[in-house]
Order: C-alpha cells, then structure tokens, then sequence
C-alpha cells in the first residue's frame, strides 16, 4: 500500500510540474486522470499492477 501512495504523490508531483513549466493544459492533465481511473476498472489493471511492482523492486535493487 505505501507503494501506490508514494507512486501518486510522485506522478502527482510530475503532473503539477507539466502544468507549470513544460505547458501542459489542465484539461490534459484531467483526461489522463481519466484514463487512469478507467484503466484501473479493466482487465488489465493487474497486468499493470503487476508490472510496477516488479519495476520499483528492480529500482530498489539497484546499487549506487
């Protein structure tokens, strides 16, 4: 669960600076959030789920 809170703070984060710096509209921005919404509904929310999970552990995997 903390990793879905930190992933919407982090998307929600690069979001408000494409607003303000790189010109994207806030309509986009809405209709991405739409899209993400719906896309959590279908079938292939779990493929996603699933594919950022293994994502963040081979970032956490990683050493520096």
């Amino acid at each position: 669960m903390a990793l879905s809170i930190s992933a919407v703070v982090l998307l929600a984060i690069i979001v408000f600076l494409l607003v303000r710096k790189s010109g994207l509209k806030a309509g986009h921005a809405f209709v991405c959030m739409l899209l993400g919404f719906y896309l959590a509904s279908s079938t292939i929310a779990p493929t996603v789920r699933e594919l950022t999970t293994n994502v963040a552990g081979m970032i956490s995997g990683l050493k520096f």
